[in-house]
């Protein structure tokens, strides 16, 4: 699946910095900077909600679960009880009755650099019949980075290497997506970034800036909506969650948004996800009106970004029922967003900032992932030794919601 593209990598936050100091400069000289070549179109936010704060979040308790993990990137939980998670340097981890074991499940070699590394793991929808666990790592090759999914067997202790499933994904420092999921129809979706080349978003030719759809065996499936390629939907610029209604089984997945390219910030999306769909990305950002882009569900001006995604289906906490959870990174907040279906969509009723204080203060620090377990109870992933956080004495860790 090698698309040949080379990829291009440039520091992002020194690329803010400057941005951010020359709008500055102009305004102090009473100039307004003119949008620059190949501008941005930033349409309305789309729900009618504002965000709200609730640093105990909704009648639950958290409690830490498993702590002193390093940038721990995916969670899944295997049928029999045990657990796995993903470090971002390249191992995978096993949760055993509520034990991190000492020995690593697995070991990828990966390419530890930027946002690059080991990330999103999944499991075959079979398991254990076919005991499979995917996952998604970053690579070198004579000098270049790339992406791709791999497939583990599981042998009870450990995974051991078995195939490869997608390969040759270009990579970058930043912007590689990274989130792995089966859907309800069993095909195995994968989110990719653009890599810093936001063109690539629109190149159907390219595998940047999309999620892609193939089958648990890697090979493209007949009913996706270009012949002959795994791209599912596009015009991304770095989707990192995957989640599916537990009613209409609609894909949703969430999206960063601008960190400065033509001088645009913020922005990160919510979506939900049309075969086929173009996202927009780089033409626009918010929901402007009119084909041929898809607006988005929900778009958060101030920099969130968001991560993983789960829906609650049912359990011990029942009062979450079929509300969708977002784990966001700079914002330092797990969201909690009520849903409502109406005539070709969903009604966005309520944003809830759990564990925050406001924009960029919460109790946890930067969230990666956040998953249903099947004890009924939420989890989710800090991350702050990814570079960006500031760790605490246990971080990494693993948080479990439970019921009041």
């Amino acid at each position: 699946m090698t698309r040949g593209v080379q990829p291009h990598i440039f520091d992002f936050m020194a690329t803010k910095t400057t941005l951010s100091f020359v709008i500055i400069f102009l305004m102090c000289c009473g100039l307004s900077p003119a949008p620059p070549a190949g501008s941005i179109e930033v349409g309305p936010v789309p729900q009618t909600v504002r965000d709200r704060f609730m640093p105990d979040g909704d009648n639950v308790v958290v409690r830490p679960w498993i702590t002193n993990l390093e940038a721990p990137w995916s969670l899944v939980f295997l049928p029999d009880g045990r657990a796995l998670v993903s470090e971002r340097p390249g191992r995978v981890r096993l949760i055993r009755k509520d034990v991190l074991e000492a020995r690593p499940y697995a070991v990828v070699e990966v390419a530890h650099t930027g946002e690059g590394g080991l990330m999103g793991l999944a499991i075959h929808p079979e398991f254990p019949g076919k005991p499979y666990v995917y996952a998604m790592h970053t690579y070198r090759d004579k000098g270049k980075l790339y992406n791709r999914v791999i497939r583990l067997k599981d042998e009870g202790e450990q995974g051991k290497f078995d195939r490869i499933i997608v390969d040759a994904i270009p990579g970058a420092r930043f912007h590689d997506g990274g989130r792995i999921a089966f859907g309800p129809d069993g095909m195995l979706y994968v989110t990719t970034g653009e890599m810093y080349e936001r063109n690539l978003a629109q190149d159907l030719n390219s595998l940047n800036g999309k999620i892609l759809r193939v089958t648990p065996e890697g090979s493209i499936p007949t009913d996706n909506p270009f012949r002959n390629s795994p791209v599912w939907s596009y015009g991304h610029r770095n989707p990192q969650g995957l989640a599916w209604h537990p009613v209409t089984r609609d894909l949703f997945a969430s999206e960063h948004g601008p960190s400065g390219e033509s001088l645009v910030f913020g922005n990160d999306e919510i979506n939900v996800i049309r075969k086929g769909g173009n996202y927009g990305w780089p033409e626009v950002v918010g929901a402007p009106s009119g084909m041929p882009y898809v607006n988005p569900l929900i778009v958060w001006r101030k920099a969130t970004p968001p991560s993983g995604i789960t829906f609650y289906a049912g359990g011990a906490l029942a009062h979450l029922r079929n509300d969708l959870f977002v784990a966001t990174l700079k914002s330092r907040a797990l969201i909690r967003v009520r849903l409502q279906g109406k005539a070709g969509g969903y009604q966005v009723l309520a944003i809830e900032r759990w564990f925050a204080t406001d924009d960029n203060e919460g109790r946890f620090g930067r969230l990666r992932d956040v998953v249903a377990g099947p004890d009924g109870c939420l989890y989710f992933l800090t991350s702050n030794r990814d570079g960006r956080g500031n760790p605490g004495r246990n971080d990494d860790m693993i948080v479990r919601i439970m019921p009041r």
